[in-house]
């Protein structure tokens, strides 16, 4: 059997609408490469000589597990902590304009792959709330395989180098031993973070309403039309006179008039 099959411009294009009826994600042509090079492990581990025999037996019901792992595969995204650090100056006031009441303060980080935007919401809200007013940071993301790793929160420590000082001392351990060169998110932290499975592209399950909504770098990969349709559903849970932050090169007009432009990718919904 060939170790290093390739893929063909028909068999890409399968892969295409695969995806896009998966997670709603338009994957450019640019994206070929990208596409064979992380599936060609899982044709050699099934055996199987051609992409389009790989899609195949995606399509059975019997591989419902290898659908997911493909799906894990074509829609992981980078991301590390601090990552447009204007969104977390912005995020600071927020929760201290919300210090001292009674209702608990919401973070939903949408599309969190790996971790790192969660946790670093939860560093600032830490930092700013305390035990002043209570609060939570769901994060979420239609790969379980980045999930599993965020729920681990343990990171390289190269990743470490936009976290402030201060910041690293109070809610990182730095791994010894077998560990070293790795951080760990301290235990207190990792308790106000929860993780679950959603896939964007789907109606959504019952996750309560937030006060911020991080929905960054994402949308860039789908249609105008099923931006619409994903930042209805977000919107949706969001709370009256809550924000919605979105990525520094994305833009919500001609999306929806949900939610007004307050500053270059934060938008508020009315009250």
């Amino acid at each position: 059997m060939n170790p290093s099959p390739s893929i063909t411009d028909a068999e890409f294009a399968q892969f295409q609408q695969f995806i896009f009826d998966q997670a709603g994600i338009t994957l450019p042509s640019s994206k070929k490469s990208l596409v064979s090079g992380r599936l060609a492990k899982r044709l050699r581990l099934h055996q199987l000589e051609r992409y389009g025999d790989y899609l195949a037996l995606l399509r059975q019901p019997a591989h419902a597990h290898e659908l997911q792992v493909a799906t894990d595969l074509l829609t992981t995204n980078e991301t590390y902590f601090f990552r447009e650090p204007k969104h977390f100056d912005f995020l600071r006031q927020q929760a201290l304009a919300a210090r001292g009441r009674a209702q608990m303060f919401r973070v939903w980080s949408a599309a969190s792959s790996s971790g790192e935007e969660a946790y670093s919401v939860a560093m600032v809200l830490a930092d700013c709330l305390g035990d002043a007013t209570p609060w939570e940071v769901l994060g979420t993301d239609i790969s379980t395989r980045v999930l599993r790793g965020a729920q681990r929160a343990q990171y390289p420590m190269t990743r470490a180098r936009d976290i402030a000082p201060a910041y690293l001392r109070r809610f990182c351990l730095r791994g010894t031993d077998e560990y070293e060169g790795t951080l760990l998110i301290e235990r207190g932290l990792r308790q106000h973070v929860h993780f679950r499975q959603v896939n964007l592209n789907e109606p959504l399950p019952v996750l309560g309403h937030f006060d911020v909504v991080f929905l960054r770098n994402v949308m860039i990969y789908f249609s105008d039309d099923t931006k619409r349709h994903v930042v209805a559903r977000v919107v949706s849970t969001l709370r009256p006179g809550g924000h919605l932050l979105i990525g520094h090169a994305e833009t919500l007009n001609d999306i929806t008039d949900a939610v007004q432009p307050l500053a270059p990718s934060v938008y508020r919904k009315p009250v």
